[in-house]
């Protein structure tokens, strides 16, 4: 069975992505910033053979990244696209994914499709309230899985699997978080150099 991850982009220029993030950092940086998580989490995604890997797009014309394939999304709020996404992809589950979640690696997508093989929906909490993954095994599990949801709220979460009836198997990821504020971003900062600083402590035994 074909596996599928989406994931869902905005076209990443200046002064058009990350605005709460831009609002502590300034546009440049969080465009950067954007546009950086973008490229790696495509370069870790797209050539695993375990899944097929999408971009949906929106924004308008924009310097993307090769080696995937990309479709558009439908307008609306985030809900109503990520369900004209889910409803339009070939056979097979998928899973949707924000393209500024640098933490994403590919054991968190295979354990995503794992749960899927027993369950009907799987979601990556965020530390936020929100969710930085979604996943159906068919579709659709049900006419309007996002709606009602109070978007870019710490209800995000909540209001989604509260969608679901006893019917519907649904499982949880593990929680990670999403970069939407100057702290949040100098928190990934000082983790990466934390990281970097132990890699090279090793090297050097």
């Amino acid at each position: 069975m074909n596996r599928h991850v989406v994931i869902f982009a905005k076209a990443p220029r200046l002064g058009r992505v990350k605005s709460r993030l831009a609002a502590d950092v300034g546009a440049v940086e969080a465009w950067r910033f954007y546009r950086n998580t973008l490229d790696q989490t495509v370069r870790r995604l797209r050539r695993d053979p375990r899944w097929t890997c999408w971009l949906a797009v929106t924004g308008g014309p924009a310097r993307w990244p090769v080696g995937v394939r990309r479709r558009e999304q439908c307008t609306g709020d985030l809900g109503r696209r990520m369900n004209g996404v889910m409803r339009s992809m070939p056979s097979g589950p998928v899973v949707i994914i924000g393209a500024d979640i640098p933490h994403i690696k590919p054991r968190h997508i295979e354990a995503a499709f794992r749960k899927l093989g027993s369950h009907d929906a799987v979601f990556g909490p965020a530390d936020d309230g929100g969710y930085w993954l979604v996943g159906f095994r068919r579709r659709p599990v049900i006419p309007t899985p996002f709606a009602p949801v109070r978007w870019s709220s710490e209800h995000a979460l909540a209001d989604t699997v509260a969608n679901f009836d006893r019917r519907h198997r649904v499982a949880f990821c593990d929680v990670l978080s999403d970069i939407d504020d100057g702290a949040a971003l100098a928190d990934y900062v000082s983790s990466r150099r934390g990281i970097i600083s132990t890699k090279l402590q090793g090297m050097n035994r």
